[in-house]
């Protein structure tokens, strides 16, 4: 995970600042019930990113010829494969991830 669970609690507070601040934002439920929601949420993406770069780096790792980490070739296939990987979840990819 990229992210620290600190990192993750962190952010669950400062989006919870955000929706407060929102006046047109009504909240019947606990502040600390939807932020540990938040956290869940956030935990889960990180995890889903992490299942989704494991597979592109197998599909990039089961080419015939190998091809070196780090190398643009390497960099440009990745961004293929995770915006694919993104794509058949329905996701459309904003910008290229960060590896």
């Amino acid at each position: 995970m990229k992210l620290s669970h600190e990192k993750i609690i962190q952010l669950s507070h400062r989006i919870m600042s955000a929706v407060d601040a929102l006046d047109e934002v009504e909240i019947f439920e606990e502040r600390n019930t939807i932020r540990q929601e938040i956290v869940k949420i956030l935990t889960d993406l990180l995890h889903e990113e992490e299942k989704i770069e494991e597979t592109v780096k197998g599909h990039i790792t089961s080419q015939k010829r190998t091809i070196p980490e780090g190398s643009a070739e390497w960099d440009i296939l990745f961004r293929k494969y995770y915006a694919d990987e993104l794509r058949k979840l329905g996701v459309v990819p904003s910008s290229a991830p960060r590896t």
